[in-house]
Order: structure tokens, then C-alpha cells, then sequence
């Protein structure tokens, strides 16, 4: 962690959305929950990025990600 900022490397290059779709995939199975769950909704095209969980409060996502 850095700050409240998790910090994720990823082996998907940034081309065409796949870097994303690979931190979601993580998330989802980290989270054990439907990768529909979670969406990108800041810096899609960044490499900061805000990411929502649909089912799950922050602190069960800490838990779950042992932070």
C-alpha cells in the first residue's frame, strides 16, 4: 500500500483495455466474487485508477485483501 492505495502489478500490457481487464480478473478472484462486480470508473487510461465494488463495504475489501 501506498498512502490508501493499493498498489497492484500487472502482467497485461496497457494496449486495447487488457491491463484493465486483468486487474479486474485479480480483484475478482482475490475478492471471490463475479468480475461484473467491479468496474474502473477513474483513469481507465491511466495507471492511477479507481475501481468499484458492487457488494462489498471498504473494510470487507481490506479484509478480503488482507491490508
Amino acid at each position: 500500500m501506498r498512502g490508501s492505495a493499493i498498489l497492484v502489478r500487472l502482467n497485461s500490457p496497457p494496449v486495447e483495455g487488457a491491463a484493465n481487464q486483468e486487474l479486474i480478473e485479480l480483484l475478482a478472484k482475490a475478492l471471490r466474487i463475479a468480475k461484473g462486480s467491479i468496474s474502473i470508473i477513474g483513469g481507465g487510461h491511466n495507471r492511477s485508477k479507481t475501481v468499484r465494488v458492487l457488494g462489498l463495504t471498504p473494510e470487507q475489501v481490506r479484509n478480503l485483501l488482507n491490508l
